[in-house]
Order: C-alpha cells, then sequence, then structure tokens
C-alpha cells in the first residue's frame, strides 16, 4: 500500500493582498509552497509527493521547487474540490490501487509536523477518512447587523478542521465524482464534506496550532515569526545587515515624473536609460549594497539596450529576489527624495505602498519622505531630483 500526499496550490490568495499567491511568498528564505512540500515529503510513511498548481503558474512552481526532483506538477480547476478532483483522476490514470492511502492538504498550511501527519495516516488503518483537528477554545458569536456582536453560539463539540485529510484512493474518488455529477461538487470547502456526503466516517485525529492556515497578510506575518523562531530554536544565526544608496537624474523633457514606483504630472520629466524612478533606484542599491552584491549598474548595464525606458520596479524587484536567494528577508526600507518640486508629501502613502508590493513586505516596514536644499545646489535650482535610501536586511545562518 503506498501513501500518496497531494498538496493543493492551485488558488489565487486573494486575501493575502497584493503580490504573488500566498503559496509563492516567501516564508524565512523558503516559499510557503516549498515547506510545506518540504514537510510532506520528510514525514514517516509518505511514499510520494504531487503538487496541483494553477495553469499559469508554472514558472513560479518551478523555481518555488527547484532541486526538489518532483513529478511534473498537476494542473489544477477553478475551485478547490476541481483541484483535488483532478489530482485523484491523475493517481488513478497512473496505476495508483484503489486501497492506496492519499493525503490532501492545502498549500498554505507550511507546517504540518511529522506526527501530525502519522496519526492521520494511523487513523486510516482503522477508519474510511481522518481529519486532524483541533477544539474551539473560543467564545463563538453570530455577527448581527450593524456591526454588532449576536447570539452566543453552543462551543461543544465545535472543532476546527485541519488539512492533511485522509482517505483510500477508490472511496473519495468515488465520492468526488458523485458529488460533481449530482452538481454540488463546486461548494464543498473540503474533502470531508465530500466524504460524509458519500456515507464515509471520518475520525478526527489531534490538530496542531502551528498548522495554520495563511489566508490574511497578517497570517503570512506569524508564519514568517514561526519559521524565524524555529530557525533559531535549531540554532540559526542572523546576519543583519544595512545598506545605503543615492541617485540623482537630471530634469528633461516630459510631462511627468515617476517616484517609488508613482506616475506623478509635471511639468519636465526625468532623463535616463530607464524611466529615471531615482527613489526606487536608490532603495534597489540600498538592498544590493546591503547584500555586498554591487549596485544597479552591475546587475542592469545601462549599456545593455534591453533596459532602455525599463519599468524600475524590475531592479528592485531582482534586489528583492537576491535577497530570499540568500535565505534572508528585507526589515525596512527609508528613502529621502530631495527637490523642490514636485510636491511629495500627497503621493507619500501610494509611494510606500507600490515600494511594501514591490518588495512584498508590509507597508508599516517603508518610510517615504521628502526634503528641499533650500534653494541650494542642482536640486535648489530644480535641474533634478536626487534620492537617498537605507535598507536593513536579514540573513539567516549566515553569519
Amino acid at each position: 500500500m503506498t501513501v500518496h500526499a497531494v498538496i493543493l496550490a492551485a488558488g489565487r490568495g486573494t486575501r493575502a493582498g497584493p503580490g504573488a499567491p500566498k503559496q509563492y511568498r516567501d516564508l524565512g528564505g523558503a516559499t510557503v509552497l516549498r515547506r510545506a512540500v518540504e514537510a510532506l515529503r520528510a514525514a514517516p510513511g509518505v511514499d510520494g509527493v504531487r503538487v496541483v498548481i494553477h495553469p499559469e503558474d508554472r514558472a513560479a512552481y518551478e523555481a518555488a521547487v527547484a532541486g526538489l526532483d518532483l513529478p511534473p506538477p498537476i494542473l489544477g480547476g477553478a475551485t478547490r474540490a476541481a483541484s483535488a478532483l483532478a489530482a485523484l483522476e491523475t493517481l488513478a490514470a497512473e496505476g495508483a490501487a484503489p486501497d492506496d492511502l492519499v493525503l490532501l492538504h492545502d498549500a498554505a498550511r507550511p507546517f504540518p509536523s511529522p506526527r501530525l501527519i502519522a496519526q492521520v495516516i494511523a487513523a486510516l488503518a482503522r477508519h474510511p477518512a481522518a481529519c486532524p483537528a483541533l477544539p474551539m477554545t473560543d467564545t463563538v458569536r453570530r455577527a448581527a447587523e450593524g456591526g454588532l456582536a449576536g447570539a452566543t453560539l453552543d462551543r461543544a463539540g465545535l472543532v476546527r478542521a485541519q488539512t492533511p485529510q485522509g482517505f483510500r484512493l477508490g472511496p473519495i474518488l468515488r465520492a468526488h465524482r458523485a458529488a460533481r455529477d449530482a452538481g454540488r461538487h463546486d461548494a464543498a470547502t473540503d474533502d470531508v464534506a465530500l466524504a460524509q456526503a458519500a456515507g464515509l466516517d471520518v475520525a478526527l485525529t489531534p490538530g496542531d496550532e502551528d498548522n495554520a492556515k495563511i489566508t490574511t497578510a497578517q497570517d503570512l506575518r506569524r508564519a514568517r515569526a514561526l519559521a524565524a523562531a524555529r530557525r533559531a530554536a535549531q540554532g540559526g544565526r542572523m546576519d543583519i545587515r544595512i545598506g545605503s544608496g543615492f541617485d540623482v537624474h537630471a530634469f528633461g523633457p516630459g510631462d511627468h515624473v515617476t517616484l517609488c514606483g508613482v506616475r506623478i504630472p509635471h511639468e519636465r520629466g526625468l532623463t535616463g536609460h530607464s524611466d529615471a524612478d531615482v527613489g526606487l533606484h536608490a532603495i534597489a542599491d540600498a538592498i544590493f549594497g546591503a547584500l555586498a552584491e554591487g549596485d544597479i549598474g552591475r546587475w542592469f548595464p545601462p549599456s545593455d539596450p534591453q533596459w532602455r525606458g525599463a519599468r524600475s520596479e524590475i531592479f528592485l524587484a531582482k534586489a528583492a529576489e537576491r535577497v530570499r536567494a540568500r535565505g534572508g528577508r528585507v526589515g525596512n526600507v527609508d528613502c529621502t527624495l530631495i527637490c523642490e518640486r514636485p510636491r511629495i508629501g500627497p503621493h507619500a502613502e501610494a509611494m510606500r505602498a507600490e515600494i511594501a508590493r514591490i518588495l512584498d513586505i508590509p507597508a508599516e516596514r517603508v518610510s517615504v519622505k521628502a526634503t528641499t536644499t533650500e534653494r541650494l545646489g542642482f536640486a535648489g535650482r530644480e535641474e533634478g531630483i536626487a534620492a537617498q535610501a537605507s535598507a536593513l536586511i536579514v540573513l539567516e545562518g549566515e553569519a
């Protein structure tokens, strides 16, 4: 009997905020998906892992699991249930036996413990299905109209279901097909609901608070803190780096300037090989400097015509990618724009949001401010705009 682990990673994860789907977000030097894959692969009793992805995510998937030597991904459907069915059909078509065990796991749960997984597998020796769950400890209320608290619900017997949920391949595949044929397939929020509808008893096994699902940006921050705490507990060391960057671009013909990713109407533009965004250039150089990996010119030479007119978002995203490749994270960035005009204040929040999006960090870790030179120097004469920036990065385990 073979134990197949299937990781469902075809969702869009829009509630996690701007950026890549949550399964491809960085989690202390590895993506959420990679951590889930590694956890299932390392669990005793698991013979293989398959991943279900969105058709548009092939490149992101390949980058996330590079070096893990996994079988080809399975293309998912428009709903979670459709993706699970696609995986089950694929396993059956590839020759998996009806009595083989299947563990269906959400990619957004990156920390399933070996013990949790083993308990699910063990329960399948006595039951046709199993699901890890945690008791409901908080008071549960209904939400009334107007944002008011409604009636208190009895929490006795209520649990919070987790994954991986375990089944035998034959029965859970039949349950999915029956729900699909009855027109109630896509409404299922997990596989236990479909198993119960097919008459299968589902055993509850102990869940784990660390096996929490990442749904919102706050969940992602908690998961990153947990990843850092685990690394520290295992003897990992943190290398804290600080870098600085400075950039200048002269005014030229044009009707707008782009600063920190935000287009601002102006009677003149900024000249440069790219879009001349001095703010993003300074921040990128600060990050490259903290890594001791040169500057923008090293990674994107101005002599290369492919970067003519390029969006500076590309440069900053590369700097962030280099941090993740080193197993680190951006702690915070601070950028000061130096000019007489245009006025920066009305656009500062939009700039912070754009920088946070590109770096995939909370906006509260981004500072954008401005100053003048009291009409002194080239900035005071409105010949151009300058920017200076600093960045703190944390490389775990490199010290």
